[in-house]
């Protein structure tokens, strides 16, 4: 089973984006290798949907932040182990031998660079292998969450094999013949090995690299448990790339699963609506979360509408891109599936007294979905009133401090529903008015 996310909202919680600043991708992405890379991106687009996967990664993760090790590799010579390894070795030691042979005599008639490129992908392979095997010993006696697999791959290394080109002395000039043979070796007989060790070598990568930033930003490992449970609880839950957040706590439960979210413009609902779906995304992936504890019920997906805008091509208003966005989110709950559902400002393309029954409406209807959690946000506090009766829904709200005519935001969760109204105070006090009348 796939955990279920689609463009939209990965894109709304900004979780992707290699190389843009701000994305949550770009704030993990502190790898040293191309194959570590590659496992982070494979890691992110494929979040895992069984507690007991999530929380054995975790384990991992949280295992290296506490041994704080040291990536041993360098990346260049990964990367021509990695090439090493790829290209295609001679079925047999004869023809392994004869290739060897016949490119080391094309280097010294012609300027074919084969034979010295071979002797640099040879020589990053070993010298790379010896800091494995190095690494492996040293979590052997640790006795971490991949003792098991530690263990397998020091069963390759022992191989008498192996063994030989581990103990070779790179420094000192090898023989056509051992060129010839190690290659044979580590890109023929021991290939797939060589393969497992590499990914291994990626896995470490990235490891180290999401532990180290756990650990200088202070996050924390959330605990998985049944999606059955259909429980969310965070404390000091924040957005992860905003310097200096505030965190909030959440609870959601069974009797409680819908959050109905309060707030003038610019009281922070949309960034803790995001830091909610991003701590989700990030816990099924078993990625450190930005917050000081987290115990969450496995989703199946999560579907959020935040900056839903309009659609020009297909003829869509903004109005009408909202209703469909609202319909693809019925259609996902209605198949009884285990999802978080985010909707951040219902129906702001359309007036007021439609925007308050659609409001009403939806989050009625949602909240009949005991399987799903809900948050939805509304600057129509009125509505809030009319969902008094629903027995699983929580009122929260971002509070507005105003310092004379200034408002100041907490960004500090509070119970119930607001009663600030500051719009036009901003207005005013932006001397929007003053300037309409001198024209």
């Amino acid at each position: 089973m796939s955990f279920k996310i689609d463009r939209q909202s990965v894109g709304e919680l900004n979780l992707m984006g290699k190389f843009r600043q701000g994305s949550v991708y770009y704030l993990f992405n502190k790898v040293k290798t191309r194959i570590g890379e590659k496992l982070m991106d494979d890691m992110f687009a494929h979040p895992l949907t069984e507690a007991s996967a999530i929380n054995h990664r975790v384990a991992i993760f949280r295992f290296f932040e506490q041994q704080s090790i040291a990536f041993p590799f360098e990346a260049d010579q990964v990367t021509l182990m990695r090439e090493f390894i790829d290209s295609s070795g001679s079925k047999s030691q004869l023809s392994a031998t004869a290739d060897t042979w016949l490119m080391k005599i094309l280097a010294g008639l012609t300027k074919d660079d084969r034979y010295k490129k071979l002797l640099q992908q040879l020589q990053s392979a070993i010298i790379t292998l010896k800091k494995c095997f190095g690494l492996l010993t040293l979590l052997k006696q640790e006795n971490g969450p991949l003792q098991q697999r530690v263990e397998a791959l020091l069963a390759i290394m022992q191989q008498k094999d192996i063994r030989k080109i581990l103990d070779s002395d790179i420094y000192k000039s090898m023989s056509t013949q051992t060129v010839s043979d190690y290659a044979f070796l580590l890109r023929s007989k021991y290939q797939d090995d060589m393969r497992e060790v590499l990914l291994f070598i990626a896995e470490t990568d990235v490891y180290i690299a999401v532990s180290s930033v756990s650990r200088e930003r202070k996050f924390c490992y959330a605990q998985a448990v049944e999606k059955d449970r259909n429980l969310l609880r965070a404390s000091s839950l924040r957005h992860p790339c905003i310097a200096k957040a505030i965190g909030n706590d959440i609870t959601m439960k069974e009797g409680s699963n819908v959050l109905f979210l309060t707030g003038a413009n610019m009281a922070g609902k949309s960034t803790w609506m995001k830091s909610i779906g991003i701590a989700m995304y990030m816990a099924h992936i078993g990625f450190p979360v930005a917050a000081s504890e987290m115990v969450f019920s496995v989703r199946e997906g999560i579907f959020s509408s935040i900056n839903v805008a309009d659609n020009i091509a297909m003829g869509y208003s903004h109005f009408y891109a909202e209703v469909v966005r609202v319909k693809d989110a019925a259609t996902a709950a209605a198949t009884g599936e285990h999802l978080l559902l985010m909707f951040d400002e219902l129906f702001k393309g359309t007036n007021v007294k439609d925007a308050f029954d659609g409001t009403l409406a939806v989050t009625k209807g949602f909240a009949e979905y005991n399987n799903c959690l809900f948050v939805v946000s509304t600057h129509i506090i009125e509505v809030g009133t009319e969902l008094k009766d629903q027995p699983n829904v929580q009122f929260r709200f971002m509070p507005t401090v105003l310092e004379g005519n200034v408002p100041r935001y907490t960004y500090t969760l509070q119970e119930g529903i607001t009663e600030d109204r500051q719009g036009m105070m901003i207005i005013e006090n932006e001397g929007i008015i003053d300037l309409i009348n001198k024209i």
